[in-house]
């Protein structure tokens, strides 16, 4: 099952994040095959404000230990993290679902 996770950063959190990036892109590295896409929400300016991530997982439960395990979430970069269910219907341009 698919689950998107959108996390946002705390006010103030962009040295935090940049300081804890190399652990985060280390431990997406190693979840890699779960992960369909995602990446990093930017402001207004370009910066980074939060992450983005469409992951596979059982379900909610494993989708929220994936988001608990981040090195983000860790270090208390988050302001927030929704958790919901995705259903994919559009992949590289083209229909997959009804």
């Amino acid at each position: 099952m698919l689950f998107v996770l959108i996390c946002t950063d705390r006010p103030g959190g962009l040295d935090l994040r940049m300081a804890t990036r190399p652990a985060h892109l280390g431990y997406l590295e190693r979840e890699a095959a779960r992960i369909v896409s995602g990446g990093a929400m930017l402001d207004a300016e370009g910066k980074p404000c939060g992450s983005m991530l469409v992951i596979e997982a059982a379900d909610r439960a494993e989708a929220e230990a994936f988001a608990a395990a981040d090195p983000y979430a860790r270090a208390g970069l988050f302001e927030s993290t929704l958790i919901r269910p995705f259903r994919q219907v559009y992949k590289d341009g083209a229909k997959i679902a009804p």
